[in-house]
C-alpha cells in the first residue's frame, strides 16, 4: 500500500473533488472540512456524520494530524502565544490578540523563514518547511477552541514565514478562513503581510477577493534595506514601488507599509525623506504603520539593534501626517511573552525530534 498523505493539504474544493474518487458525493467533502477545521476532529472515526465506509477509506489513505499545543503563554495585555507541533514534529507558532470587541489571529504560513531579516527572530531559525493550507486553518481552530467567549474577527498572515513564498497554500487557507460555512472572517479583515516578494504581489493583485495587503518595508534606502532584509536583495525597491502602484490602481485598495524604527539604522532625516518620497503616490495611497523595534535575543548579524527613541517616532509620524500620508503609531503587544512582531522563535524551534 502506498504511503498515506496528510489530509490537511486539501482545501474545501479539493476535498469535494476527492469524494467521487472515494465513491462519495461531492458534498461529503464539505462535511469533512467542517470536521477537520471547525470541530478539530482528532480521528476519522469520530466523524459520525460521514458513512462508515468513507471513514474507513480515509483512515487507510490519509494521515490526520491536528496541531498539538506544546506551550501556551499569556501576556499581561491579554495576548496569547501558542507553540504548535505539526506532522513530523515540525513546530510553528500562532498568536491571538484580544481586545474588548475583537479577536485577531496572527497565523504562520511556514515553520521558520528563509529570508533572514536581521531584526526578526524567526529569520534566525532558517526554513524548516512550508505549511499546508489546512495546517494554517487549523491554527484558527486552536484559537477558536480556546476562546469560546469570542468569535475570530480578524486574521493576519504575520506569524512565522513569508506567505508569498508559500503562495498557493496560503491563498487556499485564506479562502477557507473567509468561507461562511467555516470561520466566515470578512475578506477585508484578512491581511497578508509580505516582506515584498514581487511575483506574489503581482499574483495577489489579480485575486478576486478583497483581502488586504501589508508590506514589511523598514527602509526606502536600498543599501539599508539590503542590510536589514538580505533575503530581499533580488527584490529592489523601485520594482516593489511599481508593483504596489499597480496593486492600488487595479484594486483601489490601500496597502499598509510596516516600518520598525531602529536607532542609528533607519531613523535619520535621510531615512524619513526617502520614506516620504516612496509615499508620494496617487490615491488611495499608502497607510504607514510606525513600529517600535521589539527585542530579539540573538540578532542574526552585526551589533545588537535598538529601538529608536519615542521622539523619533513622533517626528516620523508628524512629518508623514503633514505630507498627507495616512499613518498610525502602532502599539506593541505580547512583548512580555516574545509574541510581538519579529519575536517568534520558539525554544522548540525546528522540529521536536531535533530537540
Amino acid at each position: 500500500m502506498s504511503e498515506r498523505i496528510n489530509i490537511m493539504q486539501y482545501d474545501v474544493p479539493g476535498l469535494e473533488n476527492l469524494m467521487p474518487e472515494l465513491g462519495q458525493k461531492p458534498y461529503r467533502g464539505r462535511q469533512l472540512a467542517e470536521w477537520l477545521y471547525l470541530r478539530g476532529a482528532q480521528s476519522f472515526e469520530e466523524m459520525a456524520s460521514l458513512p462508515r465506509s468513507l471513514r474507513q477509506v480515509l483512515d487507510e489513505r490519509f494521515v490526520l494530524f491536528q496541531p498539538r499545543t506544546l506551550e501556551k503563554l499569556l501576556d499581561p495585555d491579554g495576548t496569547v502565544r501558542y507553540v504548535l507541533e505539526l506532522e513530523g514534529g515540525v513546530v510553528t507558532e500562532t498568536v491571538a490578540l484580544r481586545s474588548r470587541d475583537r479577536l485577531t489571529v496572527c497565523f504562520s504560513s511556514q515553520a521558520g523563514c528563509a529570508l533572514g531579516c536581521i531584526f526578526c527572530a524567526t529569520g534566525g531559525l532558517g526554513l524548516t518547511r512550508s505549511l499546508l493550507a489546512g495546517e494554517m486553518l487549523a491554527q484558527l481552530t486552536v484559537v477558536a477552541n480556546d476562546s469560546a467567549d469570542m468569535r475570530i474577527s480578524n486574521v493576519v498572515a504575520m506569524g512565522q514565514g513569508e506567505p508569498f513564498a508559500n503562495y498557493d497554500s496560503t491563498l487556499a487557507a485564506l479562502r477557507m478562513m473567509n468561507d461562511a460555512a467555516l470561520f466566515g472572517v470578512g475578506a477585508r479583515r484578512i491581511t497578508v503581510s509580505s516582506a515584498g516578494l514581487l511575483e506574489g504581489i503581482r499574483r495577489f493583485t489579480d485575486e478576486p477577493e478583497q483581502f488586504t495587503l501589508a508590506i514589511s518595508l523598514h527602509s526606502c534606502e536600498q543599501r539599508v534595506r539590503n542590510y536589514l532584509m538580505p533575503g530581499l536583495r533580488t527584490q529592489p525597491l523601485d520594482k516593489l514601488h511599481a508593483a504596489l502602484l499597480s496593486y492600488m490602481q487595479k484594486t483601489s485598495r490601500r496597502p499598509s507599509l510596516e516600518f520598525a524604527l531602529i536607532e542609528g539604522v533607519n531613523d535619520s532625516p535621510e531615512s524619513l525623506a526617502s520614506l516620504l518620497a516612496f509615499c508620494e503616490v496617487p490615491a488611495p495611497g499608502f497607510h504607514v504603520n510606525l513600529l517600535s523595534l521589539n527585542a530579539v535575543a540573538d540578532p542574526l548579524q552585526g551589533p545588537a539593534l535598538h529601538r529608536a527613541p519615542a521622539p523619533t517616532l513622533a517626528r516620523f509620524e508628524r512629518e508623514l501626517s503633514r505630507k498627507g500620508v495616512s499613518v498610525t503609531r502602532r502599539a506593541s503587544r505580547g512583548a512580555v511573552i516574545a509574541a510581538a512582531c519579529g519575536q517568534l522563535a520558539s525554544r522548540f524551534a525546528g522540529s521536536v525530534s531535533d530537540a
